[in-house]
């Protein structure tokens, strides 16, 4: 029987509403920077890594472990 770790779910989840808040926090401040495209790609790159790692954090949580 495996035991879910919530734990890290709840984490996981978290990271992923941070991240997004950070994406569209930085979306509104784009059109004031020098170079909007370079920063928003920059600013995506981060966005998507935080959200997969959160992906697999939220995955192992539920996957669980052994009891």
């Amino acid at each position: 029987m495996r035991q879910k770790n919530w734990r890290v779910v709840i984490v996981g989840f978290v990271l992923i509403i941070i991240a997004l808040g950070f994406y569209f926090f930085m979306l509104s401040i784009a059109s004031t920077s020098t170079d909007p495209v370079a920063l928003m790609q920059t600013v995506g790159t981060v966005t998507g890594a935080a959200v997969g790692i959160s992906l697999v954090m939220v995955i192992l949580g539920l996957i669980g472990k052994k009891v």
